[in-house]
């Protein structure tokens, strides 16, 4: 009976796969067998190979090496490649080209190709011209006869010269060359300067003009006492009355008629201060100025215009106007002995001029 069960046990488990049974049932049967019956295991044994096998598998891994070995060049000229065109040194075609160059730098170039040839023909056409020149000349002078004696001369002063200037022509450039003569009347080598010339003032002491001049009227302004100054200070006074005064006044009852004078030259200390230097009027250097009388008649003082609403405007234009024809301009801000004029002089400074 125990046989019969075992060999039951060993037919179903050679039937049924091994996967299909429990754990425990393979155990138990398995038990069983080994125990009843035994288990042949087959080992497959590996056959050699013939020699014929193994010469084709020879011939085809020599029919398949060079195929291997082109596909293996195939890669590296590949990578070559890429290498290259990542460096931009690719041969021929592959080089990169420069940008073309735009229109407006061709257009210019052919304008320059054109002026340039336009100036070559000129030049052609000028020594052309000046051949021909040459040549008609050497053909007359080979028809005048020749002379007797041979030259001396060179070449360069045997040429043409142009004929001889008119006698009168050169003493009429110099005539033109010549400034205008001043106006009768005139002083200082200035027309709008109205006076008249003096002797030359001698002391005492350091007072004194080199030249003096007695002014009665400066750009049609007149003054109301001839001044003696010098011809320095009457051109600056003639500037200053042009181109300040007369401006500052402008159209105000008629415009500027003429000048108030308070002083010029005298032979004085300054400010007629004992023991003080001796002042500019000494030298005729100097004019003071205290009031301006207009067309209409008005007079407009320094005294009372200089702190007016109505005048204090045209009295500041015309003292700050004043400094720089004049080394020296004094008014009623400058101290109490020039409330009432204004004090202008030649005087020069190093530091430049001094205006208060």
């Amino acid at each position: 009976m125990a046989a019969a069960v075992a060999l039951w046990a060993a037919m179903a488990l050679a039937e049924a796969p091994s996967s299909s049974l429990r754990p425990e049932a393979r155990v138990g049967v398995t038990a069983a067998a080994s125990a009843k019956a035994p288990v042949r295991v087959t080992v497959p044994q590996v056959q050699p190979a013939p020699a014929q096998t193994r010469a084709q598998a020879q011939t085809r891994a020599q029919s398949q090496a060079p195929a291997q070995a082109q596909t293996q060049a195939q890669a590296q000229t590949q990578a070559q490649v890429t290498r290259a065109q990542s460096l931009r040194l690719l041969p021929g075609d592959a080089i990169p080209r420069p940008k073309p160059r735009p229109r407006f730098i061709t257009r210019r170039a052919a304008r320059m190709e054109a002026r340039a040839a336009r100036a070559a023909a000129a030049a052609a056409q000028a020594a052309a011209e000046a051949a021909a020149a040459n040549a008609e000349a050497a053909a007359s002078a080979d028809a005048r006869p020749a002379p007797t004696e041979a030259p001396t001369t060179t070449s360069a002063a045997a040429a043409p010269r142009p004929a001889e200037r008119p006698r009168g022509l050169g003493a009429l450039f110099r005539r033109a060359a010549q400034p205008a003569p001043p106006v009768r009347g005139s002083v200082c080598g200035v027309r709008e300067i109205r006076g008249a010339e003096i002797s030359p003032i001698r002391g005492p002491g350091a007072c004194g003009v080199a030249e003096p001049v007695r002014v009665t009227e400066v750009s049609g302004v007149l003054l109301s006492t001839p001044a003696t100054i010098d011809c320095t200070t009457a051109r600056a006074l003639n500037t200053w009355m042009s181109g300040v005064a007369t401006p500052a006044v402008g159209r105000t009852g008629g415009g500027l008629h003429g000048v108030q004078v308070a002083a010029h030259y005298a032979c004085r200390t300054r400010n007629n201060q004992r023991g003080a230097r001796l002042s500019e009027h000494a030298k005729g250097r100097a004019i003071d100025i205290s009031a301006f009388i207009l067309k209409s008649g008005e007079r407009i003082t320094v005294l009372h215009g200089w702190r007016s609403r109505n005048t204090g405007g045209m009295m500041r234009a015309m003292h700050k106007g004043a400094c720089g024809p004049f080394g020296t301009v004094l008014g009623p801000n400058a101290n109490r002995f020039h409330q009432d004029h204004f004090h202008f002089d030649t005087a020069r400074y190093r530091s430049g001029p001094y205006c208060r």
